[in-house]
């Protein structure tokens, strides 16, 4: 096997080192993006040793645990920067209160350089793929009826624990697509319980959001609407919370034919979603099967308090509040694990999914930290996240790695110790990196040094090493481009030009590979289908809405 064959003829005449260890042997590679091939050529024979020892070690855990892999519980929570959890100096002179995840920090790994991408279904398509979303087509963050979503082409990381004997289950935000092949039941999950959209439309997107002034003009209460012909202009009328299994259809739950959804419906959505993810967790440890529990919740997105009697944080922030609340329930969720007598052999990740919404600072209680910029932007402050992993006996405690990692990492380092790689697509580029290595044997095990950071489509910078380049706009060369040293310059401001003179010439390198390999494996699009397909009690405004988004989508 050669670089020429994964670069399809970028590269060709490096030997190369198969990463996957002895069970891999009668397996193709897996493609990963050109960068990675650069690293190999280098350290390919020292990782092809340390990943003996990994399968060694995972062969270990395994006998200790009567044949069964780790149970893996995914707690991804929304628009959490770094800073946000897990530091308590932080949260004290913040005024916010995570009591339970900031202990939990030191209970396993802490990892130092996790990025994400900068918004939210970017960031759940990455974790989910283990590819960057532009490569999938699903690059944009959407708000509304759109009829696209996760291509039923994509494999994804509840599949392959599917396949791998595991039983799943996903509950909470998912935003990955309103047709019927982008559903998580339909993605590799036993059961899950999601709402379709995003929080957008269940707390900004009511009566109570224009109330506190947070949206104007959606709510038609609030205005005379005295010049308004299009009735379709405002996307009413959404599906909700959806409930379904693997095989069936979906059914919605949580609102009625003609009912107007409100505040409370929020609240009561996650309120019901934690129930679940208790419920769930009792049903899955109680099976003679390794368990994948895959949680989001919706809060601390919140846009309204009208349901608190009493701010329990010195901050009282919409958000900072709430985020209050999900760590309560993480706590709970932790206690869960403890008393079912399943906590040494389940792993339990929880981590943000990119920065904090910066057009309402103040309003959330959360602001920028060490980091500048915050969700949507390629900035540090929206793509780096605390994120803290925790497995009994295996990981160190109070362990903090700065090897980088991106989320999509996940993807293949919870294969390879689910006993799925092989089950990991070889038809097309996986960005995600097997990072066991770094998980049993510590900082400096790292396998990536770099990562490409996009906004929706456009590659707007990259980072290798402590150095982050910027992409200059047309014209400019790559010596007077702005290259940062994070260590140094952590915000991104302090423009240096000796940082370029000697790095551009590499990032144009590094762009020029990328790009080739792009040409190589190209992007796939999205799945396109009509919205809300596969829903049982789709309500009749709802089936109006459908009607008018194909009447004119279909159109000759």
């Amino acid at each position: 096997m050669t670089l020429n064959r994964q670069f399809c003829g970028l590269m060709s005449g490096v030997v190369l080192t198969m990463s996957a260890g002895a069970t891999l042997a009668q397996q193709d590679p897996i493609i990963h993006d050109s960068e990675y091939y650069i690293l190999q050529s280098q350290h390919g024979d020292r990782w092809q040793t340390e990943d003996q020892g990994v399968q060694d070690r995972l062969a270990e855990i395994r006998a200790a645990n009567d044949g069964k892999p780790p149970n893996i519980i995914f707690v991804l929570i929304d628009d959490l920067g770094f800073g946000d959890i897990g530091i308590p100096e932080l949260s004290y002179v913040r005024g916010s209160k995570t009591p339970h995840i900031n202990d939990f920090a030191n209970q396993g790994m802490n990892f130092m350089r996790m990025y994400t991408e900068p918004s939210c279904t970017p960031t759940r398509i990455a974790a989910m793929t283990g590819r960057h979303p532009v490569r999938t087509g699903m690059q944009e963050t959407k708000g509304a009826t759109t009829g696209e979503g996760l291509a039923a082409s994509e494999v994804t990381l509840a599949e392959i624990l599917s396949q791998s004997g595991y039983a799943t289950s996903h509950i909470g935000k998912w935003h990955m697509g309103d047709i019927e092949e982008s559903y998580p039941h339909n993605q590799g999950f036993d059961w899950a319980a999601f709402p379709v959209h995003q929080q957008a439309q269940l707390s900004v997107m009511t009566r109570d959001g224009a109330d506190g002034n947070i949206i104007a003009g959606y709510d038609t209460t609030t205005q005379s609407n005295a010049h308004h012909l299009d009735r379709f202009f405002r996307p009413n009328a959404m599906v909700y919370g959806l409930e379904g299994e693997k095989g069936g259809t979906a059914r919605e739950v949580g609102i009625e034919a003609g009912e107007v959804w409100t505040h409370e419906d929020y609240v009561e959505m996650n309120l019901r979603y934690q129930r679940q993810a208790i419920e769930q967790l009792r049903k899955l440890a109680a099976r003679d099967q390794p368990f994948y529990l895959q949680y989001w919740p919706l809060w601390p997105v919140n846009f309204s308090q009208t349901d608190v009697e009493q701010a329990q944080t010195p901050n009282g922030g919409l958000w900072v509040e709430r985020m209050a609340t999900v760590d309560q329930w993480f706590g709970d969720i932790l206690a869960e694990v403890d008393e079912l007598g399943v906590a040494d052999n389940t792993i339990i990740i929880a981590m943000g999914d990119n920065g904090p919404m910066l057009q309402y600072l103040g309003t959330t209680g959360f602001s920028e930290g060490v980091y500048r910029g915050g969700k949507g932007q390629h900035l540090e402050g929206g793509v780096r996240v605390n994120a803290f992993m925790r497995w009994p006996g295996v990981l160190e405690e109070n362990t903090m790695v700065g090897d980088i990692t991106h989320i999509s990492d996940l993807y293949t380092t919870l294969a390879r110790i689910g006993g799925g790689t092989e089950f990991v697509p070889r038809d097309r580029i996986v960005d995600g990196l097997d990072q066991t290595s770094l998980l049993f044997n510590g900082e400096g095990y790292g396998r990536r040094d770099y990562v490409f950071i996009y906004e929706n489509e456009v590659l707007r910078s990259i980072v290798k090493n402590e150095y982050k380049w910027h992409l200059p706009a047309p014209g400019v060369g790559g010596a007077f481009s702005q290259v940062y040293n994070l260590y140094r310059d952590p915000r991104e401001e302090l423009y240096t030009p000796g940082n370029a003179i000697w790095t551009g010439a590499s990032f144009q390198d590094m762009l020029e590979r990328h790009r080739r390999q792009i040409g190589a494996y190209p992007h796939t699009d999205a799945g396109q289908d009509v919205p809300y397909e596969g829903i049982e009690n789709l309500r009749p405004e709802t089936v109006e809405l459908v009607d008018h988004f194909n009447g004119w989508k279909n159109a000759d």
